[in-house]
């Protein structure tokens, strides 16, 4: 029973997906963007753009192609809301979240 479990294991690491640098970028926004839902799960003065900006960037994910260029101007687009944020507690948190967007978008898959 055991080396049929192993067999199986092996059989199935040859038939993974290979990942490529898009897969692992937009792997690794969707952490980020989960990470910023449970920093802004409070309300504060000026929430709501916090908010629209993740319904957007939830939009972008859903796409079926990565543009690269999209993701870069919401980076953008968050460092404008950021500069909107009049809680300094947020702002700080919300900085962090920007900062490891631009790591993510500069994520490479994994050589095999």
């Amino acid at each position: 029973m055991m080396a049929r479990v192993s067999s199986n294991a092996s059989s199935e690491k040859g038939k993974r997906k290979v990942q490529t640098d898009a897969d692992a970028k937009r792997k690794a926004v969707k952490l980020v963007i989960s990470h910023l839902k449970k920093k802004v799960s409070k309300d504060f003065m000026g929430s709501e753009h916090i908010h629209k900006w993740i319904e957007e960037m939830e939009e972008l994910l859903k796409k079926p192609e990565f543009e690269f260029i999209e993701y870069v101007q919401m980076r953008k687009d968050l460092n404008d809301v950021i500069e909107r944020t009049l809680d300094e507690e947020m702002r700080f948190k919300l900085r962090d979240s920007w900062y490891s967007l631009g790591r993510a978008l500069d994520k490479k898959a994994k050589k095999q």
